[in-house]
């Protein structure tokens, strides 16, 4: 399928290209930055599929499909929740919120691939091919809002995260500040490598093979001191190779 890629943000739209180019049935066929630029595209291209952006500057995303006569399917792409009963009620195909992991991605491609499929067989009774699953591959990196931006963590690089009440602080190796951002630390427990992070607290998560030193109810990570919930103490000690003589 060829697909349009819209949104105003440039690493927003390297994203989605990279995540279009993992799948073989996607090929990118144009990338804008705004409504206008799209209009014109559509009026010189084929597109069979939209990812589009909803808050952009000038002429939004809504208002752009709107605007569209026999308009390709579309998958909305945006970091704002609060659009989505909007984005149906133009039929949409699907509706993603970043930051999109590719598993959540690949089941919205999935999705249009069936139906443009199935307008495929219906117009020239061709069966399309089936979809494809997503590879087994554990990424070492993730993406999250912060700052306004869609920051890239590389997952080697944390050290620590320590959760808010809304939000968590991901602690980097030789970076002077963490990355604050509105997730939850259930959330970054899945997303982590089970085999590399403990939880430790109900507020910590660490990066076992950062640990420099643990006694009874706290560890160090440099010289970063973290407790230690006597719930969560076995997977250290397990990790370290020590009974529980801490008592």
């Amino acid at each position: 399928m060829r697909c349009l890629l819209v949104d105003d943000e440039k690493l927003a739209l390297e994203l989605m290209e990279d995540n279009v180019l993992k799948v073989p049935f996607l090929k990118v066929a144009g990338k804008c930055r705004n409504a206008i630029e799209a209009m014109e595209f559509l009026r010189r291209e084929p597109v069979d599929l939209i990812f589009l952006d909803i808050q952009m500057p000038g002429i939004s995303g809504t208002q752009f499909l709107s605007s569209l006569t026999n308009a390709p399917m579309v998958i909305m792409v945006t970091a704002y929740e609060n659009y989505a009963l909007e984005g149906y009620n133009l039929d949409v195909i699907d509706y993603l919120v970043k930051p999109v992991a590719f598993e959540r991605f690949l089941k919205a491609a999935n999705k249009a691939y069936e139906l443009w499929g199935l307008r495929q067989d219906r117009d020239q009774q061709v069966a399309p091919p089936e979809p494809v699953a997503a590879a087994p591959t554990t990424p070492d990196y993730l993406f999250v809002n912060a700052d306004y931006s869609i920051v890239r963590i590389n997952i080697p690089e944390v050290t620590h995260v320590e959760g808010l009440k809304d939000y968590v602080k991901i602690y980097l190796r030789n970076a002077t500040k963490p990355v604050i951002t509105r997730l939850s630390m259930r959330y970054l427990e899945e997303k982590l490598p089970a085999d590399s992070f403990a939880r430790v607290h109900k507020s910590f998560i660490v990066a076992l093979d950062k640990v420099t030193s643990f006694k009874r109810n706290r560890l160090l990570i440099g010289e970063t001191e973290i407790p230690v919930s006597d719930n969560y103490k076995d997977k250290i000690h397990a990790y370290i190779g020590i009974q529980d003589d801490t008592n």
